[in-house]
């Protein structure tokens, strides 16, 4: 009866520690794959004083007003720290841009422009979808900042000025394939189905978020 106990006890240590190795591996696995892909990305992310219609339009005219400035400039942008730097040395235009907006339309609130980290839900583009979590990103709030949220992609080029439609431009998705190594863009590729890269794929927004 004791040695019937014994082994009980052992097989349930062993339990638990292979769950906890597999868990923690995962785990590992999930946030080195996370901040790979990331790394290779600028998002941007919009969001409005309230969910007022005309503060939605105001929304989207800044939105098209701030791509169509520094979509020319991102153009042969071949790396995210050289995008990051043309985004930063260019806050001021971009800060003039939003006024210039806000005195045009008579509204009374502030627009605050950053660079910083931001929360991004998972998003499906026309050839790859970027796992849920925290990417470093041009922030523009509007006002209270209680409205809802608009997101895309900076850098690579995948932001359309005066549109919702997304589509990589130039040589986006090239970009994209040189700055991950072969198992991270299978991840975000859409062109990977098999099952083990969407295992991979969910690993990833699990733990991103734990």
């Amino acid at each position: 009866m004791k040695k019937q106990k014994n082994f009980l006890l052992f097989f349930i240590l062993l339990l638990i520690l292979v769950t906890l190795f597999i868990y923690y591996s995962a785990k590992s696995y999930s946030i080195i794959m996370f901040n790979n892909i990331s790394n290779s990305f600028v998002r941007f992310h919009v969001v409005a004083n309230s969910n007022s219609t005309n503060d939605q339009i105001i929304k989207y005219k800044l939105r098209d007003r701030i791509m169509g400035y520094l979509s020319p400039l991102l153009k042969n942008v071949h790396t995210k720290e050289e995008a990051l730097k043309i985004i930063n040395n260019n806050l001021t235009e971009l800060n003039d841009i939003s006024q210039n907006l806000v005195t045009e339309e008579n509204i009374n609130y502030s627009v605050n422009i950053s660079i910083g980290k931001s929360y991004f839900p998972t998003k499906d583009y026309e050839s790859f979808v970027l796992p849920e979590g925290i990417y470093d990103a041009l922030i523009v709030e509007l006002g209270e900042a209680q409205g809802q949220n608009w997101w895309c992609v900076m850098f690579p080029s995948v932001c359309i000025p005066q549109s919702d439609n997304m589509n990589l431009v130039n040589n986006s998705m090239s970009i994209l394939e040189d700055s991950l190594d072969l198992e991270e863009f299978s991840i975000v590729s859409k062109n990977s189905s098999s099952a083990d890269i969407k295992i991979k794929f969910k690993l990833i927004e699990l733990f991103e978020n734990l």
